[in-house]
């Protein structure tokens, strides 16, 4: 058996895939790490690095020679939105009891100092 040692780049330890044979292609790679980690091809792709020389592997075809270490990144599959949705800070206004709407006392009301 040969294996292949991955680590997402975030993580500190590597993880290991088995497989038979001198080299395992980019394509299976990413299968057999994607099913590894539970991680659904419609959500997101994997960019595959060399962990000594850091040279991508940007080719499905691309042979990786067994007991190679690799840098894996997640990405998200090209044409999803983000989730997030962006949003606006506003100051706030307080009010104090019996009175109008005033400026937080962090920031002066325009034309007065702050050295009252």
């Amino acid at each position: 058996m040969s294996c292949i040692h991955y680590k997402f780049f975030s993580k500190l330890n590597y993880d290991t895939v088995t497989f038979n044979g001198l080299h395992i292609s980019l394509c299976d790679l990413k299968r057999q790490i994607m099913g590894r980690e539970k991680l659904k091809a419609a959500n997101c792709d994997l960019r595959i690095s060399n962990a000594q020389t850091q040279e991508e592997y940007t080719d499905d075809n691309a042979l990786i020679p067994k007991n190679s270490s690799v840098i894996v990144r997640r990405i998200p599959v090209a044409g999803v939105k983000a989730a997030s949705k962006p949003y606006v800070m506003t100051p706030k206004l307080h009010k104090a009891p019996g009175t109008a709407f005033r400026r937080s006392r962090t920031e002066p009301a325009s034309g007065t100092s702050r050295a009252e």
